[in-house]
C-alpha cells in the first residue's frame, strides 16, 4: 500500500497556503527554473520561497504579484487547487439510474450509484448495484478496459473470469483486469444481488 486511505489533509486554514505553494511550485518547474533562479529574479529569499512552496507561510499580495511577474502566471492561477470543486454522489436506497448494458437479459438489473465526471484523480469508477432475479439460459459477458472487484451481497453465483471460475457467495469478493472476459456463468441461487466497482483512467488523462 502506497499511500494511507485514513490520512488526514493540514487543518483548514492551512489549506490555502498549500494551495499556493502548490502552484508556485508547479509553475517554476514548469519553467524549468530552480528556487535559487526564482530568488534572483523576485529578490525573494531562497528560504522565503521555499516555506511559500511547502505552504508553511501566508505570501502577502506584493510577493504574490512579484511571483506572478517572475513566473508569467496570473495571480489567480495560485488559488486555482484551492477553488477547484470537489464533488459528492449521494444517492438513497433503492434509487439510482438504471441502465442497460450491453448482453443484459431480462431479470438482471443493472444500477449506476453514482458518476463523478472529469475528477482531480484522473480515474472514472463507476459503482453499480446489480440484482440477478430471473434465470436465463445465456449469460452476458463483458470485457472492457479497467479494473473491476465483485463482492457478493446475496444469493450466489458462479462468476467467469478468462478460464477460471469462481463460486461466489455472500461476503465474498473478486477483483481482476475486466480486460478479460467475464460475467455470471451459473446462477445457484436467486436473487443474487452483488456490487460491481468498475475503474478506468479518465479519456485524456
Amino acid at each position: 500500500m502506497s499511500q494511507n486511505p485514513h490520512a488526514v489533509r493540514e487543518p483548514k486554514e492551512n489549506n490555502l497556503e498549500m494551495a499556493i505553494g502548490h502552484e508556485v511550485r508547479a509553475a517554476r518547474k514548469k519553467l524549468g527554473i530552480t528556487v535559487a533562479d526564482l530568488a534572483a529574479a523576485t529578490g525573494l529569499s531562497v528560504g522565503m520561497l521555499s516555506k511559500i512552496e511547502n505552504g508553511n507561510i501566508s505570501a502577502s499580495l506584493t510577493t504574490l504579484q512579484a511571483l506572478s511577474r517572475a513566473l508569467g502566471v496570473p495571480i489567480t492561477a495560485f488559488f486555482r487547487r484551492y477553488e477547484e470543486p470537489r464533488n459528492a454522489v449521494f444517492v438513497k436506497a433503492g434509487e439510482g439510474v438504471e441502465l442497460e448494458r450491453r448482453g443484459t437479459r431480462a431479470g438482471h438489473q443493472y444500477r449506476l450509484l453514482g458518476h463523478i465526471d472529469n475528477n482531480t484523480s484522473g480515474v472514472t469508477v463507476e459503482p453499480y448495484l446489480i440484482h440477478l432475479t430471473g434465470d436465463s439460459d445465456v449469460f452476458p459477458t463483458f470485457q472492457h478496459a479497467g479494473l473491476e472487484l465483485l463482492y457478493m451481497l446475496e444469493g450466489e453465483v458462479v462468476y467467469r473470469h478468462g478460464d477460471q471460475l469462481f463460486h461466489m457467495q455472500p461476503g465474498d469478493s473478486l477483483f481482476f483486469d475486466a480486460d478479460a472476459p467475464h460475467g455470471p456463468e451459473q446462477l445457484v441461487k436467486l436473487p443474487a444481488v452483488y456490487l460491481s466497482i468498475i475503474s478506468y483512467p479518465q479519456s485524456g488523462g
